[in-house]
C-alpha cells in the first residue's frame, strides 16, 4: 500500500533570498533518496514543495512503506585471479566471499562474464527491499547534508549545525507517524503556525491533509508557488486601481515571499515633496530599504504611492500603514540630503579626489585611469568621425559620481546620479547621458550605449580594464575571472557587431596599451587578448549560427565585425543553393592541394593563358574571369550574399577541371600555372567566408 509522505523542518526565520533554492534541493534530495532505495510506487513521482520563512518540507505521493523484494547483481572477483592452476577456488576468491558473508557453497552458482577489460564472477540474489522507517534517518540525515546553505548556525547546547535554529520535525505516511530523527529532534505531528495570527502549533493529522491545516488552523500558506501567485495577484489588482505599475520585478516579489506567511498587500503614501529627488534613488530605498513595491504611472514616472506585503491581517491596518509611512520617510529624508549635498559640488571638482582611490596597485590610481579612458575614448570617437572633446569630457567625468554620498549610500547608482549631476552642472546632454551609458551593457541582454559619445567611452572603459587587468597577468582561468574580463570582452563584441560600428580591435587593442605607461603591459598582451575576445566571440554568435558557419566567416581571423552578420546571412543562403556542397567540397581540394605543395610564403606566377593545355583549365579560367566581375561588384557593394551567389556558374567548370586535369604535371611551369589557377579560383571563393570550411 502507498501513502503520502510528508516530512517538515520547522525552523526560526529562514534567509528569503536563499528560501526557493533551500527548498528545491530539500525536496529533490528527499525524492532522490526514496527512489534511489526503490520506495516510490512511480518511475516519475509527483510532489509538493513546502517552503515558508520558518519551513522547508515536501509531500511525496505514493511512497511504499516497504520496498520489494528485488535482484540484484554483484562483482565478487576477476576470474584470472579466482582460481588456481588445477581450476580450484584460489584464496582471493574465498577472501572475498568471506567479507560478504558467504562461503564456498556459493561458487557454483557465480556467473562469468566480462566486466569491460575481462571476465570476472557476479553472484545474482534476491534481497529484501528496505523498510521506510529502517532508513528514514539516514535519507533525513543525507538531506540536510546536501542542504547548499549559505551559511550554518549553531543553537543552544547543541553540536550540530543547520542554515537557522530548527525546533520541530514531522514524518507523516498518510497518517501515521514515522519513528525518525535529525537534528537531535524526534519526529511528531505537530508544526507552528503564524506568529501573531495562529494559537502557536497545529497539529497534522495526515500528511494529505498538511496545506489546508496549516491554512486554517495556522494562517500560513505553506507552499512558495501559491503564496508568491497570492502576493503577485493583489499587486496586479492593486496597481491597476490607479492605472499604473509597480517596479520591483520577479526578484522583488520572490524576496518578500521568503518574509512572509500570510501575504496582506496594503497601500503607503510618501510626501509629493521627496518627487524632487531623483526618482531611482527614492525606488532603490523603497525596494532595497523596506521591499516596497513603488507605483509608476502610465509614463514610468514615479507615484508618491507604493504597495506594503505586510505578513500580518488585521480589522484596520491604518497602524501598519502609518508605521510603514514613518520608517519610510526618513529614508526618504536620508536620499533627500545626499542629493541635495552632492548638488553643492561640481562633479569635476570631485576628481582631485580620485588620486586617493587605488585602482590596482600594479597600474595606478582611479585618477591616472580617468587619464587614459579619456585619451582612448577621444581616439575612439575620431575613428567614429565624432566630437572627440565631448568623447574626452565624458570621460572625464565618468567615475566622478563614485566618490558622491549618494553613490556611496547606494552603489547601484552610479552613473545614474552622474547623469543627473552633469545635467545640473550644465554640461552637453551627450557628456551626460554618456556617464550612465558608459556602463552599459552591464550583463547578457542589457540595452547597448545610445550615441557616438557614450559607445566611445563604453568602449574605451572596457578595453582598458581588459588590456590593463590582462597585461599585469591577471588573466581569467577557469570559472575565475574576479575582474569581469569575459563581461568586458562581449559588452566591446557586442557593440561592435549589433552596432556595426567600423572599427578594427586591433587597432583599438593597441592603441589601448599604448595609454599606459611603458613596462606596465606585458609584451604579447594585444595579441593575447585579441585572442581571448575571438573566443568570446564565437561564444556569442553561437546562439544564433552554426558553428561551422562561425568557423567559416571566421577563419583567417578579420578584426572589423560590423559586417559579420551580413555575410554569416550570405553563408547561410548559399548553403541553399544546389551548388553548395560540391562547390565547399571542391574549395577543400584546392585548399589540400595548395597546402601540400605550395609552400607557405611562395608566390606562385600570374596565371598564363598561354600554358593553359586542356580544353577543362580553359574552361575554368574562362568561367573564373567572367564571375569575377560580378563577384567583385557585389562584394564591394557589401552585396556578400549576391556575391556568393555568382559561385553557382562555376560548379560544372570546376568539376570537369578535376576530372580531367592533371594539377601536378610533370612539366613544372605547366604545373605552376594550374596551382596559379587554384589559386586564384580559392581567393574568389573564400573572399567572404572560408567555404571549404561547409563541407563534411
Amino acid at each position: 500500500m502507498t501513502q503520502t509522505l510528508l516530512i517538515e523542518l520547522f525552523t526560526e526565520e529562514l534567509p528569503p533570498k536563499a528560501l526557493p533554492k533551500l527548498a528545491r534541493a530539500f525536496a529533490d534530495t528527499i525524492v532522490g533518496e526514496l527512489k534511489a532505495r526503490h520506495l516510490l510506487a512511480d518511475a516519475e513521482p509527483a510532489f509538493e514543495v513546502f517552503a515558508s520563512p520558518r519551513r522547508l518540507g515536501v509531500a511525496v505521493q505514493r511512497v511504499l512503506a516497504q520496498a520489494p523484494e528485488r535482484e540484484v547483481e554483484e562483482k565478487i572477483i576477476s576470474v584470472a585471479v579466482a582460481f588456481d592452476a588445477e581450476g580450484k577456488p584460489a584464496m582471493p576468491l574465498l577472501k572475498s566471499l568471506e567479507k560478504k558473508g558467504l562461503d564456498a557453497s556459493v561458487i557454483p552458482s557465480l556467473e562469468r562474464k566480462p566486466d569491460g577489460k575481462a571476465d570476472a564472477l557476479y553472484l545474482r540474489q534476491r534481497v529484501q527491499g528496505d523498510a521506510l522507517a529502517g532508513v528514514i534517518d539516514a535519507i533525513l540525515a543525507e538531506t540536510v547534508r546536501k542542504l547548499p546553505a549559505p551559511k550554518l548556525m549553531r543553537w543552544g547546547a547543541n553540536e550540530v549545525q543547520f542554515v537557522r535554529p530548527v525546533h520541530g520535525l514531522i514524518v507523516l505516511h498518510g497518517a501515521q507517524v514515522v519513528p525518525a530523527s535529525v537534528l537531535n529532534l524526534q519526529a511528531g505531528r505537530v508544526s507552528g503556525g503564524h506568529r501573531f495570527l495562529s494559537q502557536g502549533t497545529v497539529e497534522v493529522a495526515s500528511a494529505d491533509a498538511y496545506a489546508d491545516t496549516l491554512a486554517t488552523q495556522g494562517k500560513v500558506i505553506a507552499s512558495f508557488d501559491a503564496r508568491r501567485a497570492a502576493i503577485k495577484a493583489k499587486l496586479d489588482a492593486m496597481a491597476a486601481r490607479h492605472g499604473a505599475t509597480y517596479a520591483g520585478g520577479d526578484a522583488l516579489i520572490d524576496e518578500v515571499t521568503g518574509l512572509v506567511e500570510w501575504p496582506v498587500v496594503l497601500e503607503g503614501e510618501f510626501e509629493a515633496e521627496f518627487l524632487k529627488v531623483p526618482q531611482e534613488c527614492l525606488i532603490l530605498t523603497m525596494q532595497q530599504n523596506q521591499k516596497y513595491f513603488p507605483l509608476l504611472d502610465a509614463a514610468g514616472k514615479l507615484m508618491n504611492r507604493y504597495l506594503i506585503v505586510s505578513n500580518l491581517e488585521t480589522a484596520d491596518p491604518r497602524f501598519i500603514v502609518h508605521g510603514n509611512a514613518r520608517v519610510l520617510r526618513a529614508r526618504l529624508g536620508d536620499a533627500k540630503f545626499f542629493y541635495e549635498q552632492d548638488q553643492k559640488h561640481r562633479l569635476d571638482s570631485r576628481l582631485g579626489r580620485m588620486a586617493n582611490v587605488v585602482y590596482h596597485n600594479k597600474i595606478g590610481s582611479q585618477l591616472e585611469r580617468i587619464t587614459r579612458l579619456e585619451s582612448i575614448a577621444a581616439q575612439v570617437a575620431e575613428l567614429l568621425g565624432e566630437d572627440t572633446s565631448l568623447a574626452a569630457r565624458a570621460a572625464h567625468l565618468a567615475k566622478a559620481d563614485l566618490v558622491s554620498d549618494m553613490v556611496g549610500e547606494f552603489p547601484e547608482l552610479q552613473g545614474i546620479m552622474g547623469t543627473y549631476y552633469a545635467r545640473l552642472d550644465g554640461e552637453h546632454e551627450a557628456v551626460a547621458a554618456a556617464i550612465e551609458g558608459h556602463y552599459h551593457p552591464r550583463f547578457a541582454g542589457d540595452t547597448l550605449p545610445q550615441g557616438a559619445v557614450a559607445q566611445a567611452v563604453s568602449l574605451a572603459d572596457k578595453l582598458e580594464t581588459l588590456v590593463g587587468i590582462w597585461g599585469i597577468g591577471l588573466i581569467p582561468t577557469g570559472d575565475k575571472d574576479p575582474y569581469a574580463l569575459r563581461r568586458a570582452a562581449l559588452g566591446v563584441l557586442r557593440m561592435l557587431v549589433e552596432a556595426k560600428l567600423p572599427l578594427d580591435l586591433r587597432v583599438l587593442l593597441a592603441r589601448t596599451a599604448e595609454s599606459f605607461p611603458a613596462g606596465v603591459v606585458a609584451e604579447g598582451t594585444v595579441e593575447g587578448v585579441f585572442g581571448f575576445m575571438l573566443d568570446r566571440l564565437r561564444n556569442l554568435l553561437a546562439a544564433d549560427y552554426p558553428a561551422a558557419d562561425i568557423e567559416a566567416v571566421l577563419a583567417d581571423a578579420p578584426s572589423t565585425f560590423n559586417e559579420l552578420g551580413a555575410r554569416l546571412a550570405a553563408v547561410a543562403e548559399f548553403k541553399q543553393l544546389p551548388e553548395a556542397t560540391a562547390l565547399a567540397a571542391a574549395n577543400k581540394r584546392i585548399r589540400n592541394i595548395l597546402k601540400k605543395n605550395v609552400p607557405e610564403g611562395t608566390a606562385l606566377p600570374a596565371i598564363d593563358a598561354g600554358k593553359l593545355i586542356e580544353a577543362a583549365e580553359r574552361d575554368l579560367h574562362g568561367a573564373l574571369q567572367s564571375v569575377a566581375g560580378p563577384f567583385e561588384a557585389a562584394f564591394a557593394a557589401h552585396d556578400y550574399t549576391g556575391a556568393l551567389k555568382q559561385l553557382a556558374s562555376l560548379k560544372t567548370p570546376v568539376d570537369a577541371f578535376f576530372d580531367s586535369v592533371m594539377v601536378m604535371a610533370d612539366d613544372l611551369a605547366v604545373r605552376n600555372n594550374r596551382l596559379a589557377l587554384l589559386a586564384a579560383l580559392g581567393a574568389l571563393m573564400n573572399r567572404v567566408a572560408d567555404i571549404s570550411l561547409l563541407a563534411d
